[in-house]
């Protein structure tokens, strides 16, 4: 039976323009070098792709090369963010609060759930998943280091009003950290626009591969504590061998969603339409949150449980959820945060498209689905 493709936000298929910039960097007639080898024309070639691929992924968000810290991915990145300016910054600043949000990544609750010496301070979101600013207002004071709060949620794809939150931090003196895994390519914006101090940046979920991303790291504005030791590589903020493959793979990938992003959010934005209107003639479907990026849409079904709606439905590839908590029965925390049920967040699905997402195959969900939803509300 084929499958098609709907948990894009759980992970992208690659490029084929990606996979051939990576493997011009794998075999012995290629760019092998270590980027650290400074003493050879193999290593100077390696250090040449990486920071080629520095400069893609700056551009792409707005920022200048040397802000760019490569790291694994994006929970690297948050955990670098958070425990880094903690460790770099909390004692020199007399600062040690940090405030993020309930339904923020796991990569975000769990390093906060783990640190010693730092109140945290987790605010709920509106039934809408958006964060109420006035609740944020009341819990800034002069003991916040670091506000934490993602562009785009993973589950829902709602949409922070990050500038607005940005500023707040600022004028309380805090930095701002986000998680921008969701947003690129999928979101007009730069550093710039949302005026944020460190961002969290994946490849694998742009059409990249796995195992790379980045840290943007605002030049002057804070200290990043190294949190992985054994070479002071990346400006002191992150020691390892650069994956040449991996790092270019994840260049290309920003330099095709910086070329194609807009076409691309006009496509998906039409595909969503259409999902959303055949779930509406269906009846008892609602969509959570506030509506966002065009790739994800989390949807509640009255009257069917999500495990048994997919499990009637194997030829389409969707999701409960982020792919991180796809190992316990335990519905959402986001949708549980944002009001839902119990049995609510049991009966919800998340879909999400990419680029390889075609037509057809949205014609083949909302018909799947549409039969699969009738068929056990009429057995139940």
């Amino acid at each position: 039976m084929i499958t098609t493709y709907f948990d894009n936000a759980s992970t992208t298929p690659v490029d084929r323009r990606v996979i051939e910039k990576m493997r011009a960097c794998l075999g012995a007639d290629g760019t092998y070098g270590n980027p650290a080898s400074t003493t050879h024309g193999f290593g100077w070639m390696a250090s040449e792709e990486v920071e080629w691929s520095r400069a893609m992924v700056a551009e792409t968000i707005g920022a200048d090369a040397r802000e760019i810290v490569w790291t694994s991915g994006a929970t690297e990145s948050d955990n670098l963010a958070i425990r880094g300016v903690l460790e770099g910054m909390a004692n020199s600043s007399g600062r040690h609060k940090i405030i993020t949000m309930e339904t923020e990544h796991k990569a975000v609750l769990d390093t906060c759930a783990h640190l010693s010496g730092a109140e945290v301070v987790y605010l709920k979101p509106e039934s809408d998943g958006l964060l109420s600013l006035d609740s944020l207002a009341k819990v800034l004071d002069d003991t916040v280091l670091l506000v934490s709060v993602m562009l785009v949620n993973n589950e829902t794809g709602v949409i922070q009003p990050l500038k607005e939150i940005a500023g707040m931090a600022h004028d309380a003196g805090a930095l701002m950290h986000s998680d921008l895994a969701q947003s690129v390519g999928k979101l007009p914006w730069t550093v710039d626009s949302l005026a944020i101090d460190l961002g969290s940046l994946s490849a694998h979920k742009v059409h990249g591969p796995k195992g790379i991303g980045a840290l943007y790291v605002r030049r002057g504005s804070c200290r990043v504590a190294e949190q992985q030791h054994g070479g002071h590589h990346e400006r002191g903020m992150r020691s390892g061998t650069l994956p040449t493959h991996q790092i270019v793979g994840m260049g290309e990938a920003y330099r095709i969603a910086q070329l194609e992003s807009h076409a691309e959010i006009e496509r998906l934005n039409q595909y969503r339409d259409q999902i959303e209107a055949a779930i509406e003639q269906v009846g008892g479907i609602r969509c959570n949150g506030q509506r966002g990026v065009p790739h994800i849409l989390n949807i509640t079904i009255e009257g069917v449980d999500a495990e048994r709606l997919m499990a009637a439905m194997p030829q389409i590839a969707v999701s409960t959820g982020s792919a991180c908590n796809s190992a316990t029965i335990e519905p959402s925390h986001v949708l549980q945060s944002m009001g839902l049920t119990r049995q609510q967040g049991l009966s919800s699905l998340r879909i999400s498209l990419g680029r390889m997402t075609t037509a057809d195959e949205v014609s083949i969900l909302t018909s799947v689905l549409t039969d699969a939803v009738s068929q056990l509300r009429s057995t139940a």
